[in-house]
Order: structure tokens, then C-alpha cells, then sequence
């Protein structure tokens, strides 16, 4: 209930009754967000500089992947796993295609790491969306989409399905993907960038910064620049930067998710919460979300999850975090 002022003036009361902000176009949000007074504020992703990964920067990822539990990923076949999550309603209305939060509210999610397969099974107040995502090396691979059965031919909501899938994949995994599928798939070139200090959850982190650029990029971007915030303390990555030129209505933005609260299981340190905010055009809180289940090889074959539905092995939902 709003509460009348007493001496306010009808033109007052109607201001305080608008939606604020006001419902302007995307496309014009988006132009006056990138000025540069605006993106003098966000933190920059420079480009790595050197044509070949250093010595130190190479060191740095095996010694961080080997912390996350390597030599236990690199034995998993399929992995099952859930996400629950909340958007702030102005990233809806700036970027509707991305977070498309009529449908991602919560998620099951299949990875058949052999196969380079990720299928993810969506729920939200629309309906359901179900992604099926192959990777290629060395090329930006494909992606198949359905809304409530419809299946998806439009660039802009497949290109969006394509980089949510492999943005995923980079939260979650870390530097073990990168250490491993990707180092042969998007030919990863990284250097040292630096120390910084974050503060997670009321808790200071020394990071050492890894600056990467991978090709191709995330979905179907060329590239992409990519900065992992590598604690000093137990060699987490507790931050990634990253660039999304993936999709038209992002390109030249640059994001960043938190990772934090890792559990052991099964051999591997696993982030059980993330955040994600916007640096570019200008900072703004994007998603929070959680793993909420997760298990490990149940014998997932791709034509189980090749599909608008899960099938036979991948239907069961992912085992709930202890």
C-alpha cells in the first residue's frame, strides 16, 4: 500500500506510482550504460600480451586444477547436477534473450565429459527449456533449443542457450576444464597478470591473477579474455572475468562470477554458490545461484539426453548436497 504525504502534489503522487527505472528501450538502456564516464567505473580485462603461454602461468593453472582434484576429475565420465537461483528484475528487461528468467529459475543439468555434451533441463514460471550443447574442437560446435517442446531456429536465443551452457561448464569446473577439455579445444594462451585481494563473503582472499584468452570463445564467440583469480592460500579459483562477445546485445560487455562455499565430493572441491555481476558497461549485480545436487558417472549415454526430455539414466534428478 502506498501511503499518501500530506502537501504532496498530484503530479508528485503520480511520479512516485511509475516503475522506476522507467521502461525504456533495451537497445537505448544499453547505449547509455556504455559512455565512457559510465565505464570509467568498471574494472578492465586487458588482453593477454604474449603470443604463448608463459612457464609461470602455465604452472600456476596445473597447480590450481591439481587443488580443485584433477587427478579424481579427469576419471568421471558424466557428471549430474542441479542449480537453484534469483535474477534482479532490471537484468531481465536489459538482457531478456540471456537471462531469460521466464524459463531459467532453477536447472538439472547433464555433462557427458567424453562426449563434449552438456544438456540442461530449465524450469521457470513460463515453462520448461531444455539445451543440448556439443562442443568441437577448435570451433564453436552447436546447440539445439526447446521451448515447452518448440524447438528454437532463431540466432539470437540459440547463440544466448550456447554461451549460458559453456559459462556454466567455466563456474563450475574452473581450471580443470581448462587444464583439460579445453586445452586442446580452445587452444588457451595465459599469463601472469598480478596479485589482488578479493573479499568473499566477509572472508579476504590473495589472489594471483591468470590472464587467458581462449579460441574459440564462449558459445559462439571467436574468442574470448578471460581473467581466474587464484587464491594463494589453497590455489581456489574464487573469481573468473570474463568477456561476452557471444552473443550481439553483449558484445564488449565484461562480466565476473564469484565462486565460493566448496565442498569435497568425490575427490573434487566443488563451488556450491556463485555471483555474477556486470563490470561493463557499468557494475551491476546480475545472478545469484547455488548447487543444490550433484552426482557422478551413472552410465549417462548421449542419447539420453539428446533430446527435449531427459531419458532412462539422466531423468532421475541430481543427488541433493549433504
Amino acid at each position: 500500500m502506498r501511503l499518501r504525504v500530506a502537501g504532496a502534489s498530484r503530479n508528485q503522487l503520480r511520479a512516485e506510482s511509475r516503475p522506476w527505472p522507467p521502461p525504456l528501450p533495451r537497445r537505448l538502456v544499453l547505449a547509455s550504460l556504455a559512455s565512457p564516464a559510465l565505464q570509467g567505473c568498471a574494472a578492465p580485462l586487458p588482453a593477454v600480451s604474449t603470443p604463448r603461454t608463459t612457464p609461470e602461468a602455465q604452472a600456476l593453472l596445473l597447480e590450481s586444477a591439481a587443488a580443485h582434484g584433477l587427478a579424481a576429475f579427469s576419471k568421471v565420465n558424466d557428471l549430474s547436477v542441479s542449480y537453484a537461483g534469483e535474477w534482479p528484475a532490471l537484468v531481465g528487461r536489459l538482457q531478456p534473450a540471456l537471462v531469460d528468467s521466464g524459463f531459467r529459475g532453477g536447472s538439472e543439468e547433464r555433462l557427458l565429459l567424453r562426449e563434449r555434451l552438456v544438456a540442461q533441463a530449465h524450469t521457470g514460471p513460463e515453462g520448461r527449456k531444455q539445451v543440448v550443447r556439443r562442443a568441437a574442437a577448435g570451433a564453436q560446435g552447436d546447440v539445439r533449443v526447446w521451448f515447452n517442446g518448440e524447438d528454437a531456429r532463431d540466432g539470437e536465443r540459440r547463440a544466448a542457450a550456447a554461451l549460458v551452457a559453456d559459462g556454466y561448464s567455466l563456474f563450475l569446473l574452473g581450471p580443470m576444464l581448462l587444464a583439460q577439455h579445453w586445452m586442446a579445444e580452445r587452444s588457451p594462451v595465459m599469463e601472469l597478470a598480478g596479485v589482488e585481494r578479493l573479499v568473499l563473503d566477509g572472508r579476504g582472499h590473495e589472489c594471483d591473477v591468470l590472464r587467458a584468452r581462449i579460441a574459440p570463445g564462449l558459445g559462439f564467440s571467436g574468442a574470448e579474455r578471460l581473467a581466474l583469480f587464484i587464491d594463494r592460500e589453497e590455489r581456489l579459483m574464487r573469481r573468473v572475468r570474463f568477456t561476452l562477445d557471444g552473443l550481439e546485445s553483449t558484445r564488449g560487455a565484461v562480466a565476473e562470477v564469484d565462486a565460493f562455499d566448496h565442498v569435497g565430493l568425490h575427490g573434487v572441491r566443488w563451488p556450491t554458490r556463485f555471483h555474477e555481476r556486470l563490470l561493463r558497461p557499468l557494475p551491476l549485480p546480475v545472478h545469484d545461484w547455488r548447487l543444490t545436487g550433484l552426482d557422478v558417472d551413472r552410465g549417462l549415454d548421449a542419447a539420453e539426453v539428446n533430446g527435449m526430455v531427459f531419458s532412462g539414466k539422466a531423468a532421475r534428478p541430481a543427488a541433493a548436497l549433504p
